[in-house]
């Protein structure tokens, strides 16, 4: 089947590289370099930077799309798609969640901010109305209460592959059916969703902290949470951080380092 694909991610790049090898792939869509790093110098999608390891033409603007595939694949683009693409060719989708529910930017990190225990992997028809197209197949998953977002995007990624290779060995074997119940929108995360309120309930904190992150600030120095657990009293422990202007550390060696903390105020967490 001649296809081509479109993505930017880099969760997306062992699904591509499976269909790659079974498929042949005209051309690669993905997200112009960006700035990156203190010296903000351009900088690859992960999808770009797979496509040319493996010789095939990357596009970086969608107003260059002159294609007839068979099929078109998108996952994780981050670029609003027009008829030119539409009219081209099937097009279909990989969206992280079991729709209707979490449409959107942030299905994944949205389920596990809201403390739920699963989701899913839909393959859908891509229509111009974001994420609301019908559905191919669709397969759940589970979400243990500790899982982060990475985690879950390595498992949606696995499942995807298989997904997509059973798919396109017969399409025909997937009638699309219509999205069923009430759509669940979600929002693109900014940095000023990861302030983390210590007021409220651990569990909450702990399902920011493993979806989007956390920040809180102590004498004015930024600190990043990266990583927490619930104990078996219910209370809110701090495992590893990132200090400002210093390495990740364990938030042992941060409190040995900080014996005042102890007195800040932190709520709910086992100090």
């Amino acid at each position: 089947m001649n296809l081509v694909l479109m993505g930017t991610n880099d969760w997306v790049v062992p699904i591509f590289d499976r269909i790659a090898d079974q498929h042949n792939v005209l051309a690669v869509f993905t997200r112009a370099p960006k700035p990156s790093g203190r010296k903000l110098q351009l900088q690859n999608s992960p999808v770009h930077n797979w496509a040319e390891s493996r010789g095939l033409p990357v596009v970086n603007d969608i107003k260059e799309y002159n294609y007839k595939p068979d099929m078109v694949i998108v996952i994780s683009y981050g670029v609003i798609l027009r008829d030119n693409v539409l009219g081209s060719a099937p097009v279909i989708n990989i969206h992280p969640s079991l729709l209707p529910k979490y449409r959107g930017p942030s299905p994944i990190r949205s389920a596990i901010m809201n403390g739920d225990t699963e989701t899913g992997v839909c393959l859908m028809q891509v229509t111009p109305k974001v994420d609301a197209g019908d559905i191919y197949m669709m397969q759940k998953l589970e979400i243990g209460e500790n899982d982060t977002n990475e985690i879950i995007l390595k498992k949606v990624s696995d499942i995807s592959a298989d997904m997509l290779s059973e798919y396109l060995r017969n399409p025909e074997m997937y009638p699309p059916k219509p999205q069923v119940g009430e759509p669940f929108y979600t929002k693109k995360i900014t940095a000023a969703d990861t302030i983390i309120d210590w007021g409220k309930p651990p569990i909450e904190i702990h399902n920011k902290v493993r979806s989007i992150g956390g920040r809180t600030k102590i004498n004015d120095s930024d600190l990043k949470i990266l990583k927490t657990r619930i104990n078996e009293d219910g209370r809110l422990e701090i495992l590893r951080v990132h200090p400002a202007g210093k390495k990740p550390m364990s938030w042992h060696d941060f409190l040995n380092g900080h014996q005042w903390i102890k007195a800040f105020g932190f709520h709910n967490v086992a100090l």
